[in-house]
């Protein structure tokens, strides 16, 4: 029996009805970045998972579609393309606002620090600001090298990435310390499976070790120069709010309990048992920064700002701990 319109239309199984496209009306990359962003706004998307506007997303489609780095935009946004890469790209667009799912698991791949990882609906969309402070407080010898957050960031030679998901961050950090062994911990067997291709896909095997596990219990008493970690930590408001492009991913990788540190309270009580003397904590909590001080009001946080974002990320010190 065919459901009516209106009742199929509730359970968002209507495709969208796109203004139709004739042929050779859309020509270069920068015609379908533009069709793809009055789509998305059109539809009301929320745009959260390595992209944070329309046009950012429609560009990074349009790339993937052509095979182009993000970067290369720039380069090709003038040049025409092809029949079937058009009807490849149109597709695409379509699937995005019908399916509601983030842009990163319809091609399968999301960029962090200009680097490609694979992903998939196995794993959280990795947006973590981490990285970005690998870069800006960890890249010299010493401190007198500008920003450092350690005595001496050369000579890290342990580093945990805690809640690894996809394992993006523990790639990072093995390329951020070239000396350092990397051990990545994760809960989830099917997040451990995406995590280990990327590591493979960049030839990490002997450096990155991952364990399944909750958060320190597989390590036993060893100790890390370095702990880093963008744990669970949406509070139980934020949880009832997901989008619907954030209620594709898995759920055990956002639920960080009532006020959104159950997890991050766990790291704090346990880290200071596996750092070295000189070592430190980098966690990334969100928008708990209130919530994260009224529960530890005698604790020195060091509080991070990237390009993104301000007070989402914070570091300690094994003495503070």
């Amino acid at each position: 029996m065919a459901m009516p319109a209106r009742r199929a239309a509730k359970r968002g199984r209507v495709a969208p009805k796109f203004p139709k496209v004739a042929a050779g009306e859309l020509r270069t990359l920068l015609d379908f970045v533009r069709y793809a962003v009055s789509r998305f706004i059109e539809a009301k998307l929320v745009f959260a998972h390595g992209t944070t506007d329309p046009v950012a997303e429609a560009a990074f489609l349009v790339c993937e579609t052509l095979h182009l780095h993000p970067d290369q935009f720039e380069t090709f946004a003038t040049a025409r393309v092809t029949a079937a890469e058009a009807k490849q790209i149109l597709e695409l667009i379509a699937r995005r606002v019908a399916t509601r799912k983030p842009a990163a698991y319809l091609v399968n791949k999301i960029y962090m620090r200009g680097l490609p990882f694979y992903v998939d609906e196995r794993v959280i969309v990795p947006r973590s600001f981490i990285g970005e402070l690998l870069d800006q407080h960890f890249g010299g010898e010493s401190p007198e090298d500008g920003g450092s957050l350690m005595s001496y960031p050369g000579s890290v030679e342990s580093v945990l990435d805690l809640c690894t998901g996809s394992g993006c961050l523990a790639v990072l950090a093995a390329r951020a310390f070239p000396q350092a062994s990397i051990d990545a911990v994760d809960i989830s067997k099917d997040a451990l499976d995406v995590a280990a291709r990327n590591v493979a896909d960049y030839g990490l095997e002997e450096r990155v070790i991952l364990h399944r596990g909750d958060l320190f219990k597989p390590l036993g008493d060893k100790r890390y120069d370095l702990i880093i970690s963008n744990p669970p930590y949406v509070d139980a408001r934020g949880m009832a709010e997901l989008p619907r492009e954030c209620r594709a991913e898995p759920r055990l990788a956002f639920d960080g309990g009532a006020d959104g540190l159950d997890i991050v309270s766990r790291i704090l009580q346990q880290a200071g048992r596996h750092l070295t003397p000189q070592g430190g904590l980098l966690c990334e909590i969100g928008r708990c920064r209130p919530a994260l001080e009224a529960a530890y009001p005698q604790t020195d946080f060091l509080w991070l700002e990237t390009e993104e974002s301000d007070g989402e990320v914070f570091w300690i010190t094994a003495a503070d701990l």
